[in-house]
């Protein structure tokens, strides 16, 4: 599946507006998540020449590149959602065609997206825990917990929103 088949396949109407605005947010979003993970990889460069060139220590690089990589991840999964990257085990569906497959993929999307929402609620739990108790990671570097955890609340609650968009979208 290409990010293309948005245009070709895509609904008119409401339905159609938030398909499409929800494939551009996961779009978007895959760019900052490819820009966390470039980030991450400077950083751990610089700590290796910090470490072993000038022969110091390093205080908040390992933190960063944990924080960054992890909301990469987080950030840039609505996208392999919509773009069909997460890797799957479709020998069953496979077999089957018509309604049984249809059914199949309309019951997978189901499970994913109530999982989905379920953490999405959780996630934005936890944020705002840590924002109104002034959380800290508790490491030498120590800041703030929350913008940590941020990533994950909208990584997960647009993933939800995608998985709603693709089970609109209809495709096998």
């Amino acid at each position: 599946m290409e990010h293309s088949r948005t245009d070709a396949t895509t609904p008119g109407g409401l339905v159609g507006g938030y398909i499409r605005l929800m494939d551009r947010l996961s779009g978007a979003t895959a760019y900052l998540a490819a820009a966390l993970f470039i980030a991450g990889v400077v950083v751990v460069c610089q700590m290796v020449f910090v470490r072993y060139i000038l022969e110091q220590s390093t205080s908040w690089q390992t933190e960063f590149t944990v924080f960054s990589v992890t909301a990469a991840m987080l950030l840039g999964s609505p996208y392999v959602l919509m773009t069909g990257g997460q890797v799957a085990v479709t020998v069953l569906p496979d077999m089957l065609s018509g309604w049984p497959r249809r059914l199949m993929r309309l019951t997978a999307s189901l499970v994913g997206l109530g999982f989905c929402a379920a953490l999405a609620y959780a996630s934005w739990v936890y944020v705002a825990e840590a924002w109104h108790g002034e959380w800290t990671t508790g490491s030498v570097w120590n800041p703030p917990l929350w913008p940590a955890l941020l990533p994950m609340a909208v990584g997960i609650t647009l993933l939800t929103l995608q998985y709603v968009a693709e089970i609109l979208r209809g495709e096998e």
